[in-house]
């Protein structure tokens, strides 16, 4: 079972804590608008990819709105990561809540 996170919340947290960000959106998707620091992973490949992403910490899972990184984090927990929570509303949200300045699609 994973948690969820709102982009608001997210953003203060990770400025005391340190928090792994996975985005699983396309390329073509973090060309457009993308936030510093995160792993990319496209959900397509995240089976095959799983071992790039640091086993400890909070794990923060973001994609456009939210599905995706739900799918990923469920994928996540289910194979036994700790601490995993689904960014609400994914970085289009980011950009309403937390970020107005950037792009949205």
């Amino acid at each position: 079972m994973f948690d969820e996170i709102e982009p608001g919340e997210l953003a203060i947290a990770r400025q005391s804590e340190t928090w792994l960000l996975l985005d699983v959106r396309e390329d073509w998707e973090r060309e457009i608008v993308s936030l510093p620091d995160t792993i990319n992973i496209p959900l397509g490949e995240l089976v095959a990819r799983t071992d790039e992403i640091p086993g400890d910490g909070k794990l923060a899972v973001l994609c456009h709105g939210g599905v995706r990184s739900a799918q990923a984090a469920g994928f996540l927990a289910n194979r036994g990561r700790p601490l995993v929570f689904n960014v609400t509303g994914g970085i289009d949200r980011w950009a309403t809540d937390v970020e107005p300045s950037l792009p949205r699609y």
